[in-house]
């Protein structure tokens, strides 16, 4: 809350001379009546209440703001115009000491005789609407800001954007655009708060369709944002228009404009989707090495996926048994083994397999058979042979693992090898 200004004796009875007579306020703007209030003859404070007030600001002006406060809930005006200006002067050193419960009291008792000048009047009843929304009363505050627009005739769009935030608060999305369009086309200098109000609204709402449309109207409005450009590629991501979402992050990513992990990643995903698996790895890797993307399971297992996706099994293989090595995870060890076996490189999947059955797979079958067809082609009959009799006991690959014991068996025979 703003410190209220120091007052010199003089300046403080000219603050005091304000006041009109009025009639109670409308329900819309009548500006008829808004410039006969403006127009209106002022009204002085009574001599003994002015004296007292300029007293109790003497005491403000040294930092003694109890004493002040206690000064002037001492004085019980008879006059609404004197009575107003107290309260209302009470609300604002009150506010001063984050007592806000009472600055909103005596706001609201200044705000209600309707006896301050126009602008005293109007300024208050938006102080009412900040007071109420700084203490998270938000449907209140709402219906503050409507009255002094009401009041006042004035469309101020930090107003409207605090209405509209105070709409999203209160989980009114629907609500929250209208306000939110009179803050964006009221103001001079675009606000980039009222836009992501919007696009927030409109997820709440699941009309994603639109959020995108106000990211777009972002990167548009402010083009030298980063944050613009990567979360339009992080909406189109969800979207799934990743075509749209590839060119906003390429052109994101050559301006320098990534700035947070998940920027990285999101390109990726995107390389990902649109069918180009090793540009998503090659980014990927890079930025792990930079350290742009953290080094985590997740992530590297992310990069290994990227690289099978590719069909570089070699480069798979590795990453994803440096993932399973986090936290001895017996299916990456089995993936990585599988990979192994399938690049052609046995003896090396033939170690992944065995660590994958000893960390205790899910899935013994297929390991074992892996297993087997790796020391088969080792000409290892006797340990492939064992291998998959212990696939046969896995209802999943028995019909497999059948054919190829017969097989494998047939082989050691002609080998001379006995099993």
């Amino acid at each position: 809350m703003k410190s209220l200004p120091k007052f010199t004796a003089l300046a403080l009875l000219i603050a005091l001379t304000g006041g009109i007579y009025s009639e109670s306020v409308s329900a819309a703007p009548n500006y008829e009546e808004i410039e006969k209030r403006k127009a209106a003859k002022t009204k002085i404070m009574g001599e003994r209440v002015g004296k007292k007030v300029a007293k109790a600001f003497e005491l403000y002006n040294e930092e003694k703001v109890d004493e002040a406060i206690a000064m002037l809930r001492e004085l019980d005006p008879s006059d609404d115009f004197d009575k107003a200006t107290v309260n209302r002067y009470l609300g604002q050193l009150y506010a001063q000491k984050e007592n806000y419960g009472e600055a909103i009291k005596y706001t609201r008792l200044a705000i209600a005789p309707d006896a301050l000048n126009f602008k005293d009047q109007g300024d208050l009843m938006k102080l009412l609407g900040d007071l109420l929304l700084g203490t998270e009363k938000y449907s209140e505050g709402i219906k503050a800001y409507e009255a002094w627009m009401d009041f006042t005739g004035e469309n101020d769009p930090k107003v409207h954007g605090r209405i509209a935030q105070a709409y999203y608060e209160l989980k009114q999305y629907t609500n929250v655009i209208a306000p939110a369009d009179k803050a964006i086309a009221g103001v001079e200098e675009p606000n980039k708060q009222y836009y992501l109000m919007k696009v927030a609204a409109y997820f709440e709402l699941k009309q994603f369709k639109k959020a995108v449309e106000v990211g777009e109207e972002l990167v548009r409005v402010f083009p030298e944002d980063p944050k613009a450009w990567t979360q339009l590629g992080g909406f189109y991501l969800q979207t799934e228009d990743y075509s749209k979402g590839m060119t906003v992050m390429k052109v994101a990513y050559s301006k320098g404009y990534f700035e947070k992990e998940n920027d990285y990643k999101i390109l990726g995903s995107l390389y990902s989707l649109t069918e180009d698996p090793w540009r998503a790895a090659q980014t990927f890797e890079k930025a792990m090495k930079d350290g742009k993307i953290e080094r985590t399971k997740q992530n590297v297992t992310a990069l290994a996926s990227y690289y099978h996706q590719a069909k570089h099994i070699s480069d798979a293989a590795k990453y994803y048994e440096e993932a399973a090595k986090f936290d001895d995870d017996a299916e990456l060890y089995g993936r990585a083994g599988g990979l192994l076996l399938q690049n052609l490189q046995y003896s090396a999947a033939v170690v992944r397999l065995n660590k994958a059955l000893e960390l205790g797979t899910k899935k013994k079958g297929s390991t074992y058979a892996d297993l087997a067809e790796a020391y088969y082609y080792q000409d290892k009959f006797k340990q492939a042979y064992a291998a998959i009799l212990k696939a046969k006991e896995d209802p999943s690959t028995r019909r497999f693992a059948i054919s190829w014991s017969s097989f494998i068996k047939e082989k050691a025979q002609r080998r001379g090898v006995s099993l």
